[in-house]
């Protein structure tokens, strides 16, 4: 039952806008309220009176009273019915709202290691398409692949320059930054390098076959590694076009928008000027004809609405970004496309990894995601080997953990705020950390697979304090997951899940669950504690968190 739905049924009746129905602050308050004050200039009564008036016209079976309190009018639910509504109900994914979401998001520099740097637009974008999901959006996720630029014509005159075919089967990533690296302190040297790498990528646009073999076979080992990393993330694509999927259209880009009247020349370069809008012009072509990735965001924003006709497009990029999309969106709007305010860039903060360590990809410094993860999952190992020895299949749990400590990590923060990365928080059982919820989880389990009870069940006896807050924050689970996908955020979700595992604990500690002699009580406490388990595995998943039976 959907009391909020069957209370909004009564206030249709009385004429009362639903909107007014809200959560009071305090539970003692009620499960509903509403306000008056905005009735009384209607009614042309004290908000008092109207609350007065209104009480006794409330009446239904869910409903166990409605109080007039001073200018509020307060709905409690018949606890019973409210009980074994929220703990015997199932999770359902809203229906398809016939919507379709684009989101833009990981998108790594093909030639170049899978940085922990990546880490933050693939885990927020990816929980973002789950959320979505489940808020019943049909969303496509695109890998915007930076797979096209100078840094190719770079690599390929460094690949033959100093290139081993050896080392680039054996470890592509890693040889294929060690001569990027190389290139740039030789170019240090001697400047006229860079013209090298210029005349390499010209070769490569103008479609010569030797260089476009190049760009393919570094693109499909770099894709290939990526793979193993995504596959570790539980993350996957609908999508893997990167920035050379669009080069093809971005003569009709610019003349599309050249008939727009949007574009000038500035120094032989076309550009659209932003002045009046206290922004640098954004460069559609460079004076040597050459294309920037500005170019191939409007080129991709325009395919998409066309093949996908997206009611919302959504770019998950590091707010260093956001002036770029700032420009790139301002040039959609001045060339009138109705849906340029249908494009939003989903920011997020920087991540900070260590004391000194500035990533740079010219210079070497990397700290590659694959390395954390495996150093991470070593650690998880050694704590389970301190803590429980004797627990099967270590090496999957240790995975599960470990993974799933560092996403949670991530997304347990606001996206809009820089992070911290320390192992020592990431990994503490019993703190507002991944583990401790996975830990919660698979209690809960244990609890479960010790006890059979086939009694029956009597909700009505759910009264200790304890087990009202749990079951109140169940009742909240669905409401989190729509604030979470309103604001783009899977730190509200997160959090709720945190602030879940702890009122369960406490549960667990006040209630006896194992060996409550009142057997229709035993049987109500532990359907509630099958029901956490159920929103602990159904909240994880949407982080892309798994959730070990055992710990």
């Amino acid at each position: 039952m959907d009391f909020k739905k069957e209370i909004s049924k009564l206030l249709k009746k009385e004429k009362i806008s639903i909107e007014l129905l809200q959560a009071p602050p305090n539970p003692e308050m009620g499960d509903y309220a509403i306000p008056c004050f905005s009735l009384s200039k209607q009614l042309k009564k004290s908000p008092v009176e109207i609350a007065k008036n209104l009480q006794p016209k409330f009446k239904a079976k869910f409903l166990e009273k409605v109080e007039a309190n001073g200018p509020y009018l307060n709905f409690f639910i018949n606890k019973d019915i409210f009980n074994k509504t929220i703990i015997e109900s199932k999770i359902k994914k809203k229906k398809s709202n016939k919507k379709t979401v684009t989101m833009d998001f990981s998108h790594p520099n093909i030639m170049k290691p899978f940085g922990i740097g990546h880490l933050r637009s693939t885990m927020i974008g990816n929980s973002i398409y789950k959320i979505l999901t489940f808020e019943g959006y049909k969303v496509i996720r695109i890998n915007h692949l930076g797979d096209w630029g100078t840094q190719f014509g770079k690599m390929i005159f460094a690949f033959e320059t100093w290139g081993d075919r050896k080392e680039l089967k054996k470890n592509p990533l890693k040889h294929m930054l060690k001569i990027y690296v190389k290139f740039h302190k030789e170019a240090e040297k001697d400047p006229k390098l860079v013209d090298k790498g210029r005349e390499y990528f010209a070769k490569l646009e103008q479609g010569d076959k030797k260089a476009r073999a190049y760009w393919k076979e570094f693109s499909d080992l770099s894709l290939k590694e990526y793979k193993k990393i995504y596959k570790r993330l539980n993350v996957d694509f609908d999508s893997w076009a990167g920035e050379s999927f669009y080069e093809p259209m971005l003569k009709d880009t610019i003349n599309i928008l050249d008939k727009k009247g949007i574009i000038e020349e500035s120094e032989g370069a076309l550009i659209v000027n932003l002045d009046k809008y206290n922004m640098a012009p954004c460069i559609i072509q460079k004076s040597d004809g050459a294309t920037i990735y500005a170019t191939r965001d409007l080129a991709a924003a325009l395919y998409r609405k066309k093949e996908y006709k997206f009611y919302k497009n959504l770019y998950v990029v590091d707010a260093g970004q956001s002036l770029h999309f700032k420009q790139f969106f301002k040039v959609l709007e001045l060339a009138k496309y109705p849906w340029a305010k249908d494009n939003l860039h989903i920011s997020f903060g920087k991540m900070k990894f260590g004391k000194g360590i500035v990533m740079s990809t010219r210079k070497g410094k990397i700290v590659f995601l694959e390395e954390v993860l495996d150093k991470t999952v070593e650690k998880v190992k050694e704590i389970i080997e301190e803590k429980n020895p004797k627990l099967k299949n270590k090496d999957k749990i240790s995975e599960q953990v470990g993974i799933g400590s560092i996403i949670f990590w991530d997304l347990s923060h606001d996206r809009v705020k820089d992070i911290n990365f320390d192992w020592e928080t990431i990994l503490d059982f019993n703190g507002e950390t991944g583990p401790y919820v996975q830990y919660t989880y698979a209690r809960a389990s244990s609890i479960l697979r010790k006890v059979k009870n086939n009694s029956k069940v009597d909700y009505s006896k759910l009264i200790n304090p304890k087990e009202a807050e749990l079951i109140k924050l169940i009742f909240n689970f669905e409401s989190t997951i729509e604030n979470a996908a309103q604001q783009y955020k899977p730190s509200v979700l997160a959090k709720y899940l945190v602030n879940l595992a702890q009122k369960f604990n406490e549960f667990y500690q006040a209630c006896p669950v194992l060996y409550e002699e009142d057997k229709s009580l035993a049987k109500a406490r532990l359907n509630l504690v099958s029901k956490t388990r159920d929103i602990l595995k159904e909240g994880l998943s949407l982080l892309a968190i798994s959730t070990p039976e055992e710990m």
